[in-house]
């Protein structure tokens, strides 16, 4: 279903103060809202990588391969830090300069279609290259997530997986099974912790980017498999306070103290160093892992199974490109995502990032195989055996509830200066709020 310009409007209200700072100091400038062109196909574009440091060597790889294939287009490469992209389009769709394509994942997609500053791409993906070859599980995940019925906002490039890493070299040498389940992880946790010795079992995200995992903990540990009870989120279900009191539970006990401002490249590097047991993180960091240990010291799997036999995992984000309707070169532009997201491209980029492709021929590449932790992945998303929540990325303000509003509110859960109730109380009362005032628009 599609929404009137002036329900957009009352939806485009999560744009943040910087964005609106930035709006009052330029008072000239495109915004996203304005309708670009198809342009010549030819000349500079303008990329912004939405994960720019980890991924800009593999974007600098598909880049050069593109100007080579295609030598009257010239992409301008921009890497966006992952925790600032958000706030970066918000204060461009308010202030001007958007570049011609930009990476972008469904757990900020709404906002960025709800003003309106995104082009559909359904129709330019029927008439390429692509058509047929996008895995349908993850064009299903961007459609929900654009809010806007069978409208199309982002090309889809790769799906992530929560995923536990642990240390199997520690784990052997301390006579502990792979933490399969829950009992099993807070287990390993305690037994592997000597913090006398500076040695810890689990690593907890505190930082940027610690609700999502948060919720996987809980939902987890708890089995409850819907997100919305009617209306009414089930976040703060009495057996997701419980599961997250005994989450949080491990800060300080198990986990360094540093943790509580850790973002996940924080995480990662102090996991590398060898010292801590268990981290919960997601495919991306495979490589890494890769490099700072071996591949023999540390194994991936999805997360542990619950007291009830049964896997359950909230979703992730699945990461695309968007073309931006301000752009003044469509054409190049759609070149340039048609090149990324083609079967060469888009294996080369997941198999760098340990991602699943959404490409349907890079999907059936042997890398994925060869990857245990992806296999695995592949294998909990496809086969039943695990049971996916579905956070509402199609909420406009999901991502500022999920990041910003409540990030803070999760370090003083971790310094017991909030209780697991009154936390997810206050995240329940935004949820609903939030779907009321979506439905009042006129969707659901």
């Amino acid at each position: 279903m599609t929404i009137s310009k002036k329900s957009r409007g009352r939806a485009a209200a999560a744009v943040s103060l910087t964005a609106m700072l930035a709006l009052t100091a330029t008072a000239c400038g495109d915004d996203g809202s304005s309708s670009g062109t198809e342009g010549s196909g030819k000349g500079e574009i303008t990329f912004w990588d939405n994960n720019g440091g980890p991924r800009t060597e593999i974007w600098t790889e598909i880049i050069k391969d593109f100007e080579k294939e295609n030598p009257d287009i010239k992409v301008k490469y921009v890497p966006i830090p992952i925790a600032d992209v958000q706030s970066k389009y918000d204060t461009a769709i308010a202030g001007g300069g958007l570049p011609d394509v930009g990476g972008v994942g469904t757990a900020y997609l709404a906002n960025i279609v709800s003003q309106e500053a995104l082009e559909p791409v359904q129709d330019r993906i029927e008439k390429s290259s692509l058509k047929g070859k996008l895995v349908e599980g993850m064009v299903a995940s961007v459609k929900d997530a654009g809010g806007r019925g069978d409208d199309m906002y982002s090309v889809p490039t790769s799906a992530n997986n929560g995923t536990l890493w642990y240390r199997t070299d520690l784990f052997q040498a301390a006579g502990l099974d792979a933490p399969s389940t829950w009992a099993k992880f807070y287990e390993a946790a305690d037994k592997l912790t000597d913090t006398k010795n500076n040695k810890f079992g689990y690593t907890i995200r505190g930082g940027a980017g610690s609700i999502a995992q948060a919720l996987d903990a809980s939902y987890g540990q708890s089995g409850i498999t819907d997100f919305w009870n009617g209306d009414t989120t089930t976040v703060n279900d009495p057996k997701n306070v419980a599961a997250l009191e005994k989450y949080v539970g491990l800060f300080k006990k198990a986990t360094p103290s540093a943790d509580v401002n850790n973002d996940f490249t924080k995480m990662v590097a102090q996991w590398d160093t060898g010292t801590i047991g268990m981290l919960s993180h997601n495919l991306g960091s495979y490589q890494d892992h890769v490099k700072a240990l071996g591949n023999d010291k540390f194994a991936g799997i999805p997360n542990p199974i619950g007291d009830s036999g049964t896997r359950v995992q909230v979703s992730n984000p699945v990461d695309g490109l968007g073309l931006f309707r301000s752009s003044k070169n469509k054409t190049a532009a759609w070149k340039f995502i048609e090149f990324a997201a083609s079967h060469a491209s888009n294996s080369k980029w997941n198999e760098s990032a340990g991602a699943i492709p959404a490409n349907t021929e890079a999907a059936r590449d042997s890398w994925i195989t060869a990857s245990e932790p992806t296999a695995l992945a592949a294998a909990a998303l496809t086969d039943g055996s695990t049971k996916i929540v579905n956070l509402p990325y199609y909420l406009p303000d999901w991502n500022n509830i999920s990041k910003a509003d409540n990030e803070p509110e999760f370090q003083k859960l971790l310094l017991g200066k909030v209780s697991a109730k009154d936390f997810l109380d206050k995240i329940a009362d935004e949820l609903n709020a939030a779907q009321k005032e979506w439905k009042e628009l006129g969707n659901g």
